[in-house]
């Protein structure tokens, strides 16, 4: 006999599909929930085995500290284990200053968890060196977005959205493999007679789907993106009307779009100028349309205008701030939305607010109870901080995040970590990264603990408790307050959820990402379907959404028929009336084609790029605890083209080692005709001797600090 389900959500990507959670004779199982709406029911292999990583068998289940005689981690008690990390922590203070210490976050914490970690360090330990592993997520598209509308939300509607539109181009995302359930609104696009257009160098499970597939050269979407305004300039395909009304800036962007001609963009990127134009024409004569990124494009030194471009491209055709049509960012972690907005991020404050803002500053500061002076200015970003360690940076606190794997430069990142005085890790299970650590604490996951996420659209959720933690698993709070008590704040630093986040609500109101309308109570209503922030807690406008009292677009009052203020219905859609910068206009930003940090040349001739493979995910930490997925996706491989191989002699499942000026890695080679015969492809999810990340690049784009995850210059030998 099962339990009855509890409803909660997915513990993986950023979709955050709806899942119900059973016990039963064979332990927890999963339970579909049809009426959540983003997956209706749907899920991936990895949402289906989520339950596998609750298992005592592939977990923590008590605090280890490694010990002085035998440099071993040993288990202990959490009195010994957050002792000792409150006194690795003070001792760094009190010897070199606050800003020895670091910490360091996790796009998988929730809303509550990444506002507490972000207060905790810089209220009780007063440090500026705190950052996050979603600033390798999507910080280019944030950084572009903010430039463009004044506001940063992944997607300014909701994925219901996408089908029927006319035209999308999706542009380095394969969602069939890193969120598949989504795969789905792409299908129903084309069903609908939509178009979908995909760019991606590779020709991926994705790209199969597409009408048109643009395969450019690594590093070249930012030329791509140019020559297709090039040619709606040329053709007289822009909305004068928009471009006039809604927007500012159009003439400098204009004229150094202009500057790339189709044929000048063939020989960047590689794409054909009779594929440009029929991209250009589908999406133009489309009634409305779409451009959605992911980490292909943002994953570049110049991704930020990357970005950039793309978004100026949809604005001077008259694709955004009206129904069905925009541009939207398909977040990759899953909290990697509402992790930034509350304060884990090097330069923000809850709210979405900018820590260098005295006004932000002020409010966050009030709601905490203490000095705005006393709070540290922004920090460095996440590979800055990671570079740092061992340096100015002596000790770090690390909570959800493996960057032993996950970063780029991985192996000079792991020597990093080895060269602290002081290292703490609170995780689930003991990673590549929690091995190296002098105290490793064990944290209750998704399923043992309820908390607030924000999926890809702005969708605050909530996630429910469906199962105790073992014995000697604590949650991150619980770690969090016994810190902060040790360091001599013994108040405001909560231990309920449901606390920390109504201290959340109040520091995030008035903010861009304003949380101060939903509460806990809220998010149980009905089917669960969550909250669009912003969400103020009056009937005011939220930024880009609508006038108070007016119907919004689902129908829902600002007034009941009493007159008494309703409850604010949460923006499903963004800008619909104006955009959230001062003067309520989009700016288009002026940006030409840049090389990647790092060209092939006669040492490294090939190109490599990286991404994620369907039965894995992000750094593998969980994913590879679960045998259904790791006999799916056992280990890493080298994609390449039969060309390539074929001038390495080099057959299919043969060990192939690649070399960039970084590092090597081997893996075996898996030959395909869908990859371009100059570029190689490596999934990210496997440490060791197959670490793709051993040889990324860290060139940082110059606006979000986000490294050249996608494009690197390597060499291929035969092993």
């Amino acid at each position: 006999m099962h339990t009855e389900a509890t409803p909660t959500h997915c513990p993986y990507c950023a979709l955050q599909c709806g899942m119900g959670l059973a016990t039963g004779p064979g332990g927890v199982e999963v339970v579909e929930r049809p009426a959540f709406p983003v997956n209706g029911g749907a899920l991936c292999g990895k949402g289906r085995t989520a339950p596998a990583v609750l298992s005592s068998r592939v977990r923590l289940t008590e605090p280890l500290i490694r010990t002085h005689a035998t440099g071993r981690l040993e288990p202990a008690t959490w009195e010994e284990a957050v002792g000792r990390v409150a006194e690795g922590l003070s001792r760094t203070r009190t010897d070199h200053g606050a800003d020895a210490c670091g910490v360091f976050g996790g796009g998988g914490l929730t809303n509550e968890k990444a506002y507490a970690l972000g207060k905790f360090a810089r209220v009780a330990l007063g440090t500026s060196q705190i950052d996050y592993n979603g600033r390798f997520c999507m910080s280019s598209a944030a950084a572009a977005g903010q430039r463009a509308f004044g506001l940063d939300r992944g997607l300014p509607f909701p994925l219901e959205d996408i089908p029927r539109t006319g035209c999308v181009i999706l542009v380095g995302s394969n969602l069939a493999e890193t969120m598949p359930p989504a795969l789905r609104y792409l299908t129903e696009l084309k069903a609908n007679g939509g178009k979908l257009i995909v760019v991606d160098p590779r020709r991926t499970r994705t790209a199969e789907q597409a009408d048109l597939h643009l395969a450019p050269r690594p590093g070249t979407d930012l030329a791509l993106a140019l020559g297709l305004l090039h040619l709606v300039v040329a053709e007289g395909r822009t909305d004068e009307a928009f471009i006039e009304e809604r927007t500012s800036g159009w003439e400098a962007a204009r004229a150094a779009a202009m500057a790339h001609w189709p044929e000048y963009v063939e020989r960047i990127s590689g794409v054909p100028v009779p594929h440009l134009r029929d991209a250009m024409r589908m999406f133009c004569d489309a009634e409305a349309a779409m451009v959605l990124t992911a980490r292909g494009p943002e994953q570049q030194s110049k991704g930020t205008d990357t970005v950039g471009a793309w978004i100026n491209l949809c604005l001077a055709t008259g694709n955004a701030g009206r129904p069905l049509a925009g541009y939207g960012c398909l977040t990759g972690q899953g909290n990697g939305q509402g992790g930034r907005e509350h304060g884990q991020k090097a330069d923000q404050l809850p709210g979405y607010r900018k820590l260098t803002d005295p006004a932000a500053r002020a409010h966050v500061a009030g709601v905490w109870g203490v000095d705005p002076d006393s709070l540290p200015g922004p920090g460095r970003s996440a590979y800055e901080l990671l570079d740092a360690l061992g340096g100015d940076i002596k000790a770090l606190l690390l909570m959800g995040s493996n960057p032993v794997v996950s970063a780029p430069r991985a192996a000079h990142v792991e020597e990093r970590l080895r060269s602290l005085d002081f290292l703490a890790v609170a995780d689930v299970v003991l990673s590549e990264t929690a091995q190296l650590a002098d105290v490793v604490l064990p944290v209750t996951q998704w399923a043992e603990e309820t908390g607030t996420v924000t999926n890809l659209e702005g969708r605050v959720l909530l996630r429910r408790q469906a199962v105790s933690a073992p014995d000697g698993v604590r949650s991150d709070l619980d770690v969090l307050h016994g810190l902060a008590a040790l360091l001599g704040h013994e108040k405001g630093f909560p231990t309920d959820p449901e606390e920390v986040f109504e201290e959340l609500r109040r520091a995030s109101a008035g903010g861009v990402a304003d949380y101060s309308g939903i509460s806990y109570a809220r998010l149980k209503e009905g089917n669960g379907e969550g909250v669009f922030w912003p969400c103020p807690a009056d009937q005011g406008q939220g930024e880009g959404g609508h006038e108070d009292g007016d119907e919004d677009e689902d129908g829902g009052m600002g007034r009941g028929g009493d007159g008494v203020r309703a409850a604010h219905p949460g923006t499903p859609r963004l800008f619909l009336d104006r955009f959230a910068t001062e003067d309520g206009l989009a700016r288009f930003v002026p940006v030409a084609h840049r090389a990647a940090a790092e060209e092939p040349d006669a040492e490294y001739p090939v190109l490599l790029t990286t991404g994620r493979v369907l039965a894995q995910y992000q750094s593998g930490a969980q994913t590879r605890r679960v045998d259904e997925l790791n006999s799916a996706a056992p280990g890493p491989f080298v994609e390449l083209h039969p060309r390539l191989a074929a001038r390495l002699e080099v057959g299919d499942g043969e060990p192939v080692t690649v070399v960039s000026r970084r590092g090597r890695a081997v893996a075996p080679a898996r030959i395909t005709s869908a990859i371009r015969s100059d570029t190689v492809f490596m999934p990210f999810h496997w440490p060791g001797e197959g670490r793709a990340n051993s040889l990324t690049n860290p060139a940082l784009d110059p606006v979000s600090r986000m490294p050249e995850f996608k494009v690197c210059a390597v060499r291929l030998e035969r092993t």
